[in-house]
């Protein structure tokens, strides 16, 4: 009842949740175009998700699994399904997640046979998989009522069904450690937890077995998606658009939404998206986008390129930026592979290097 009556007051005043108010970009995250003097190492039609063994880089592209050893690519096998998530395994293993409602886990990625596999009946959008400190493999499920790429769909439809499962190879068991988040995307081991992205509620929650998830770093201006382990202790955190105010109010506005969705293509809807400019009938133009036909780099964004390194306890350090103006927008996912961080831009379909020495003395911290 009371959480009624705080709601009610919530949308009536504009705040609490009911606020259309986007954090600002500073501090850590001050804008900057890092990101666009990345170098382009392979264009890839439809990239999903990055692992690094520490010597070899795997590339989710589709169906199809590339290896990238030095400056060339190869496909090491093509699946039946579109792989939408991947994971580097000890001892050389690889651990697929196909079409959001499979995990497979393979001795070696050229391995014709997995060596276990899960297929929960309640798996629907496996989005991320990562490896927990014993071994175990952690899988974010990012909506129990849409597939893993129409998630545009379930933001609009405020849907909050993520889950966190804990899958263990060795005994073939599915745990479900947390549920009711607003799109989990990423994972990645934080001592005997884990650092799990909620995209909708825009922060990052520490889940562990038999608690509820606890609020690391919240009012995040982003969407945030996967996470990885950085060299000297921290983590990069992957953020595949940026928040703005039209967005926000579309969220509070359910005739509209519904009226948009059942009469609008969903590729015009106002929403946030891994790439724009490509249509005049895009929803944001004119010009508070663009001046004599410039895009202005502070303009709203409705696809945007971001990586926040963060601290060993999940705090923002510095952040790496393409800006509205820019082409590296939609970053999905980002791993270190010897001093350099590869990064996936999904909206341009690049797969970007960027030496990471020096970036640290570059943002001052």
């Amino acid at each position: 009842m009371i959480a009624a009556v705080r709601d009610f007051a919530n949308r009536f005043l504009g705040r609490g949740d009911a606020t259309i108010s986007v954090p600002s970009f500073d501090g850590a995250l001050k804008p900057n175009q890092k990101l666009e003097s990345a170098e382009t190492l392979l264009t890839c039609e439809s990239p999903a998700d990055l692992a690094a063994d520490g010597n070899k880089l795997f590339i989710a592209d589709g169906r199809r699994l590339l290896s990238l050893d030095g400056g060339s690519a190869s496909e090491l096998r093509r699946f039946e399904q579109p792989i939408s998530a991947l994971c580097a395994l000890p001892g050389g293993g690889l651990a697929v997640a196909l079409g959001g409602r499979e995990v497979r886990a393979y001795e070696s990625p050229s391995a014709e046979q997995p060596s276990a596999t899960f297929a929960d009946a309640a798996f629907n959008a496996i989005n991320a998989l990562a490896l927990a400190e014993d071994n175990a493999l952690i899988a974010t499920d990012g909506s129990a009522a849409c597939s893993v790429d129409d998630w545009a769909r379930d933001l609009l439809e405020l849907n909050r069904s993520g889950r966190v499962y804990r899958l263990d190879p060795g005994s073939r068991t599915v745990t479900r450690l947390a549920h009711s988040l607003g799109y989990a995307f990423g994972a990645c081991a934080h001592g005997n937890a884990m650092l799990v992205s909620e995209s909708w509620r825009h922060r990052l929650v520490l889940v562990s077995p038999s608690a509820s998830p606890k609020i690391v770093l919240a009012h995040l201006p982003v969407y945030p998606s996967r996470l990885s382990k950085a060299s000297g202790g921290g983590y990069w955190l992957t953020a595949f658009t940026a928040r703005t105010q039209l967005v926000e109010f579309v969220l509070r506005e359910a005739g509209y939404r519904r009226r948009m969705m059942a009469e609008i293509a969903p590729e015009h809807w106002v929403a946030p998206r891994l790439r724009s400019g490509r249509s005049f009938n895009e929803p944001m133009q004119g010009a508070h986008i663009k001046t004599m036909g410039v895009i202005k780099p502070w303009a709203p964004p409705r696809s945007y390129g971001l990586v926040i390194r963060l601290d060993a306890d999940g705090q923002p350090l510095y952040s790496l930026h393409s800006r509205v103006d820019g082409i590296n927008h939609g970053v999905v996912a980002a791993v270190e592979l010897g001093s350099d961080l590869v990064l996936i831009a999904k909206g341009p379909g690049r797969i970007l290097r960027l030496p990471i020495a020096g970036l640290a003395e570059e943002f001052g911290t």
